[in-house]
């Protein structure tokens, strides 16, 4: 008697107990974001910064897509997949800088539960769609330069299409992994994220829950998808190195070498930060050194890739040359 009597004594103890921390432990319904410094002449200048790229990015993205749609030359499986990546470095450059130019001029820094949430899906799953678009695109030059006559058969308008279509289904699914982990944890501490934007590691550290299970989602789905990508853009590599030495003049193995060298470079920026920033242990995080970084992916990298595939590409300067004299000149 005297055991159960002790027991419900207890129970009622622990309930009250529940109820007080529930009492003292406010649910969040919006956060602070303390941005890249909170110094105002800092913030001036980078504001001024940021702009004139989020700018610049957009009119290079956007006219790469408007060129490849109105010169026919372009109208190659090569070309498709760069109006896509175009389109899909505009897109997460645009779920993210906007809301970080606002809060560098603006008194307050908040944003909505929702807003974080709809900003963490959006850029995963544009960041998502890149890596495997990037992925894709090498394996059409594998088959482009493994086999040049049977590239049209290979690489058809539907293929290229499901191929596409793939990239953007698996990019937006993860991030809805992603998003429903985070974001069913609860945020009843401090609502300030010490970073410019709605990022996974912030937001776990203001978790009050449990969050060892979505470490191990994330970091699990998050290997998975990096790891497919880059043996997938290896071996592709791979077997284009092997049919570039089947070559005999060195002249063809420049010429078949050069029309991979953009997208290796792309390949190496992108892959080489996010593997940085997401695949390592979460007690070497330093959110200082990660804010920086997540400027170059965010901000930066969505300008370089129109950079990167014009300034080395023949057939782009040739169509921009033929489009500026027909609609400007």
């Amino acid at each position: 008697m005297r055991c159960l009597i002790f027991s419900l004594i207890a129970a009622r103890m622990i309930k009250h107990v529940r109820e007080d921390r529930g009492r003292n432990q406010t649910e969040v319904t919006e956060f602070i974001l303390l941005g890249l410094s909170d110094n105002p002449d800092l913030q001036g200048v980078l504001f001024a910064l940021f702009l004139s790229i989020y700018v610049a990015t957009m009119v290079a993205n956007l006219g790469m897509i408007a060129l490849i749609k109105l010169d026919p030359c372009l109208h190659t499986p090569m070309y498709f997949f760069l109006s896509s990546l175009s389109f899909v470095d505009a897109s997460y450059s645009s779920s993210v800088t906007p809301k970080m130019l606002v809060n560098l001029v603006a008194e307050s820094k908040s944003i909505s539960l929702n807003g974080c949430a709809a900003q963490f899906y959006f850029f995963g799953s544009f960041l998502g769609t890149e890596c495997f678009l990037l992925a894709m695109m090498a394996y059409d030059r594998y088959a482009a330069i493994w086999n040049p006559l049977l590239y049209p058969v290979v690489m058809s308008g539907r293929i290229c299409f499901m191929l596409v279509a793939t990239s953007f289904l698996a990019g937006f699914g993860n991030a809805a992994v992603h998003t429903g982990m985070t974001f069913r944890l609860s945020f009843c501490g401090s609502n300030r994220i010490n970073h410019f934007y709605c990022d996974t590691p912030p937001l776990l550290r203001l978790s009050c829950s449990d969050t060892h299970i979505n470490g191990i989602v994330i970091m699990a789905f998050s290997t998975l998808i990096v790891v497919s990508c880059v043996m997938i853009i290896l071996i592709s590599y791979l077997c284009i190195l092997i049919a570039i030495l089947m070559i005999p003049s060195v002249e063809g193995r420049y010429k078949a070498f050069s029309t991979c060298a953009s997208h290796l470079m792309a390949v190496t920026i992108l892959f080489g930060t996010i593997l940085f920033m997401y695949l390592r242990p979460t007690s070497s995080y330093s959110m200082e050194q990660d804010k920086v970084v997540s400027v170059f992916y965010t901000v930066v990298i969505p300008l370089l890739n129109p950079l990167i595939y014009s300034l080395k590409n023949k057939d782009v300067k040739e169509a921009l040359n033929k489009v500026l004299q027909k609609y400007l000149l």
